[in-house]
């Protein structure tokens, strides 16, 4: 543990946050968004569903930490989601299961703390034809991903969650199939980028107390200093605590 204190996020989920940090993901975006103001903590599992999730809860967010999160955005769904294998073996999960799986789930991450706030994705869309055209794979379809994420942001409304709609968001863009993407399944940067902003959205709504949106969070160690560069006029300092100037996207 380094200091000073900072709110910690953690990612919980399986591939799709697993590889969030690669690639311009996801992850490694809100890691760059909330530098100096929060610290981005992974831990994903690639190839999870929720029940194997739910079996090491307790060792992942153990109740008796010393630091608690101020945030868990949890994702699983798309793998729960794929038809069953005759062997029984798999990752598919059955619906009333799945549900039962991320209730827990919100329940022991809601109870970690009086100031802990919990954070659903749902099951993104994917590109079906791409996905056999990398890997093979079958067993996975976009209809049944609509049918889980559908049922995580129910949930989400249940026990007072937020809950974010990633099936319906990465669909408002028309090239979503092309350009969302690196396998028809896990998340390309154009793709991440949809993610980030509808994750901003939801804390930029949220009406959480304290406020965790990356805005209104402060900044570490943002006074001015005589050792910033100095600015054009050659008589005051260039404050560089918040300086937005390297990022492709400006984000709200």
């Amino acid at each position: 543990m380094v200091g000073p204190s900072r709110p910690r996020f953690v990612l919980f989920g399986s591939s799709i946050v697993q590889f969030s940090f690669s690639d311009g993901g996801w992850g490694a975006i809100l890691a760059d968004v909330y530098a100096r103001k929060a610290d981005i903590v992974l831990r994903g599992y690639a190839g999870w569903n929720s029940t194997r999730a739910l079996k090491v809860l307790h060792q992942v967010f153990p109740k008796d930490a010393p630091v608690q999160p101020s945030l868990v955005i949890v994702y699983f769904g798309g793998n729960d989601s794929m038809e069953p294998h005759p062997s029984g073996q798999g990752p598919h999960v059955p619906l009333p299961e799945y549900i039962d799986n991320m209730k827990k789930i919100a329940l022991h991450l809601k109870g970690l703390s009086d100031n802990t706030r919990v954070m659903f994705l749902s099951a993104p869309p994917v590109n079906e034809e791409q996905i056999f055209q990398t890997s093979g794979v079958q067993g996975r379809t976009n209809k049944a991903c609509r049918i889980y994420s559908e049922a995580c942001l129910k949930l989400c409304e249940e026990l007072d969650v937020k809950g974010v709609d990633l099936w319906t968001a990465l669909q408002q863009r028309d090239d979503w199939k092309t350009t969302c993407f690196t396998d028809g399944i896990h998340l390309s940067s154009e793709g991440s980028k949809l993610v980030v902003k509808e994750i901003l959205k939801a804390l930029r709504e949220a009406e959480w107390k304290p406020s965790l949106y990356w805005r209104s969070l402060p900044t570490e160690f943002e006074e001015e200093s005589i050792y910033d560069p100095v600015s054009q006029d050659g008589k005051t300092n260039l404050n560089t605590s918040e300086l937005e100037f390297a990022r492709s996207v400006q984000w709200e």
